[in-house]
């Protein structure tokens, strides 16, 4: 069954998609600068971009304690195994 909406109701919704495809355009143009701010970092500095974006990532989410424990285990199993080479 379709739904009706108010004159008001489309309003709004008109309003939200309106302001939410502008905010969803911006962010695709502030990706897109990151990209390529992270892109030219890289290749300055000869480090693969997503290593970047990763230590980005970890620093937004403030994560780094946990990644670093994660990779800590990571290596000792690496070694356990012999695969540490």
């Amino acid at each position: 069954m379709a739904r009706n909406f108010t004159q008001e109701e489309k309003d709004k919704l008109t309003q939200l998609i309106r302001e939410g495809s502008t905010v969803m355009q911006e962010v695709e143009d502030l990706n897109g600068g990151l990209k390529d701010t992270v892109r030219a970092i890289a290749e300055e500095m000869q480090i693969k971009p997503a290593v970047l974006n990763r230590a980005i990532k970890i620093a937004h989410k403030g994560e780094f304690s946990r990644t670093s424990e994660d990779y800590s285990l990571l290596e000792d199993i690496l070694v356990a195994v012999g695969k540490d080479q």
